[in-house]
């Protein structure tokens, strides 16, 4: 007899559905077979299935059996096949009296040998998948199923044992699908932050600059001595952010559920995400890899922060992968049989020493460190990843007495973040016609050109400018989008001088007197 079950196969952040043809054969040899490229986790999948099918008094074929998992030349990975074979088999052992309803559902799940479901990555990216086919329901584990369910017009059923979705389909069940208020829960954790700028004493002038680079999207780069603030700005700027919208959601969660990032019973990711990797991580880690391309840390950063502590101790060959990245906001893993896309819109904050006693340029505190070797740490960095970086940002030490403030009040996040929000406003309107740009620091040559002409003052102040510090055309390039960032929070329509020298202010590794 010849039964189809229907699972999902997860590449990149969406999936492709699999059709699952289990057929038993009386050949007169008991032998059994799975076909359309497998790997050994799949291949394994017999032995599992077998035990929780005889665990439970279920009967194993004493037959041929072939299980075909199609289309054929796309390799199916992972233990999430179980389930759906295992179907398959009592659907086509006629231990399932309705075989026919099984085309109407996609089933996913890991099997232990007593039968209990284990969780599996990418139920969310297989729930859009299973709706847009027009599938009735879809079976998941139960730790997954809020996940899928976040996917309306869709039923879910959670599921932890095989038992239970052999009754599901023997109409002996009552079931009921998962219904989850994906708008309720998103909107009430919007705001919900742990941190807030109103935490931070003092630093005015570097909250102004994290403020621009928020309302342009610009990447920055804070520099400064040990204990200076740059850890605690840089976790801080998620609460001054726009407001993730529901696509900007979906897609982020998307990411997080193929990495098995997500917890139980997760929502939808309602707040930007922040990305803060060790610096021991890899070049894979980092950007996304593996034999099964998974989404590296820029990836799970998308539409969100990705920190980078301690700069200069990243090892090189780390940094040099994200220069691409940077630029086109996605990331190419290719293989020898497949190319996976993963969506990499990050802003990206750095933070440095200036030197490796951490003390160059501080006002009370003594550099220790030899001739030629604060130069020597800050090229760690090579130019061509400090040119994709918008603002370079000193970070000096405050003082005791702001401090010691008992009575202190400082700007809050939610304060900060209408202005941001505003001058967002504003750039979303401006490249409405202009597809895949929403911020400033997305301008492409045809945008800077059209909304960035200067005056003649203008003109002449970033031309000396460019002479006096040696800059690259990038660099002139970032200038101009960080000052159309600054007019934007000024709600002027032209660039000013005054913008302008803001703008050049912020690009303090190309002084001299750094590493002189």
């Amino acid at each position: 007899m010849l039964v189809k079950t229907y699972g999902s196969a997860v590449y990149g952040v969406d999936a492709i559905t699999i059709t699952i043809e289990v057929n038993i054969s009386n050949s007169g040899e008991i032998k059994y077979f799975i076909v359309g490229l497998p790997d050994n986790a799949v291949k394994e999948s017999l032995q599992r299935i077998e035990s929780a099918i005889k665990t439970n008094d279920y009967r194993m074929p004493r037959m041929r059996l072939v299980v075909n998992m199609a289309p054929a030349d796309i390799k199916k990975t992972g233990a999430a096949f179980d389930l759906p074979i295992a179907i398959g088999v009592l659907g086509a052992t006629e231990q399932i009296i309705n075989p026919e309803a099984l085309k109407d559902y996609i089933i996913m799940g890991e099997l232990s040998l007593d039968g209990t479901i284990q969780p599996i990555k990418g139920a969310l990216p297989i729930a859009i998948q299973a709706r847009k086919e027009g599938f009735k329901g879809l079976i998941v584990p139960l730790a997954n199923a809020r996940e899928a369910a976040m996917v309306n017009n869709l039923q879910v059923y959670g599921v932890q044992h095989i038992n239970e979705v052999v009754n599901f389909f023997n109409e002996n069940s009552n079931a009921q699908p998962l219904v989850v208020n994906t708008r309720e829960d998103f909107f009430t954790e919007q705001n919900n932050f742990e941190f807030d700028f109103s935490d931070v004493k003092g630093q005015e002038n570097i909250k102004r600059a994290l403020e621009i680079a928020a309302a342009g999207g610009h990447n920055v780069i804070l520099i400064g001595p040990p204990g200076a603030g740059k850890t605690m700005l840089a976790k801080r700027i998620p609460t001054i952010l726009p407001p993730l919208t529901l696509h900007e959601a979906l897609e982020t969660t998307k990411i997080h559920s193929v990495a098995g990032k997500l917890p139980e019973h997760a929502s939808l990711i309602a707040q930007r995400p922040f990305r803060s990797p060790h610096h021991t991580v890899s070049d894979a880690a980092l950007v996304g890899g593996g034999g099964n391309p998974q989404p590296g840390e820029i990836s799970l950063a998308h539409n969100g922060v990705l920190f980078l502590d301690e700069l200069p101790e990243f090892k090189r060959t780390v940094l040099e992968v994200m220069r691409q990245p940077m630029e086109e906001r996605k990331v190419t893993i290719s293989r020898a049989k497949m190319a996976v896309d993963f969506p990499a819109n990050f802003m990206l904050i750095a933070s440095m020493n200036p030197c490796p006693c951490g003390f160059y340029n501080h006002p009370e505190k003594e550099c220790t460190c030899a001739p030629g070797v604060v130069q020597k740490y800050l090229n760690k960095v090579s130019g061509p990843l400090l040119d994709r970086i918008d603002l370079h940002v000193e970070v000096t030490p405050v003082a005791f007495n702001e401090l010691s403030q008992q009575n202190h009040t400082s700007e809050n996040s939610a304060t900060i973040r209408q202005r941001v929000m505003k001058a967002r406003n504003i750039q979303a309107e401006r490249y409405k016609n202009f597809p895949g740009i929403y911020a400033n620091a997305q301008m492409n040559t045809k945008a800077l050109r059209t909304f960035c002409t200067l005056n003649s003052t203008s003109e002449a102040l970033i031309k000396k400018a460019m002479e006096k510090l040696n800059l690259s055309a990038r660099a002139y390039d970032r200038i101009i989008k960080v000052a159309r960032t600054i007019a934007d929070l000024e709600n002027s329509v032209n660039i000013e001088a005054s913008h302008i020298a803001e703008a050049i202010q912020y690009r303090s590794l190309d002084r001299e007197g750094w590493a002189g």
